[in-house]
């Protein structure tokens, strides 16, 4: 199972400047908070930070990320497309666990030719309770009809590495958000892209079962 940003697609740094700037906008006087909100759907930094907004200000601030989201480029992490490919080839069954809403994961599907690539997508329209909570990792897993304990998760961000180690499963953490040094006691392994494909090798070998 897959996260999207900070894991397929290197969009971070982009959404540091759009967040950054946002916070300054409104006055949050927040410290680093566009990390803060890594992870987290658009409903849950809203509800988080922004209640004390106006209905017509938050209606402001949604459209303004949708229509950020709508020019961003999705650029890929090193060697994930790749990686995915000889997934599908060697017949695992594997799903999209994203914060991410619909929107924006139509203009990935076909900026990056993602239609029919997953066997599950689980989304921010899929679920009422969004990472570190389980919830979203858990449908994959039905979806895919295979027991949690027998899934790998691959995310970059604290709440969704909580979401896979409370899910039961077992996390790969990528180095991509957040340096090894904090996340390394967090995940089973942590890798810095999907180039070195052998070192996930003896990982996949334990569950080979879960094709």
């Amino acid at each position: 199972m897959f996260d999207l940003d900070g894991v397929i697609v290197d969009t971070e740094a982009q959404y540091d400047i759009f967040w950054q700037k946002t916070s300054v906008d409104y006055q949050l006087g927040i410290a680093d908070f566009e990390h803060k909100i890594k992870g987290t759907t658009l409903d849950q930094i809203l509800l988080t930070y922004f209640s004390h907004l106006s209905v017509e200000e938050r209606e402001e601030l949604c459209r303004a990320s949708r229509d950020f989201e709508k020019q961003m480029v999705f650029h890929t992490i090193p060697g994930a497309m790749d990686f995915i490919r000889k997934l599908k080839e060697a017949s695992f069954r594997i799903g999209l666990v994203t914060s991410s809403d619909d929107e924006k994961l139509k203009k990935v599907f076909h900026d990056l030719s993602l239609d029919g690539v997953f066997d599950t997508v689980v989304s921010a329209n899929r679920i009422t309770k969004g990472k570190p909570h389980p919830m979203c990792y858990l449908l994959a897993a039905e979806d895919l009809d295979i027991p949690p304990a027998q899934c790998i998760v691959f995310e970059d961000s604290f709440p969704g590495i909580a979401a896979g180690n409370a899910a039961g499963m077992t996390v790969i953490g990528l180095a991509t958000t957040n340096p090894e040094s904090q996340i390394k006691d967090l995940v089973y392994r942590v890798i810095p892209n999907f180039e070195d494909l052998s070192s996930l090798l003896p990982v996949f070998q334990l569950f080979e079962f879960s094709r």
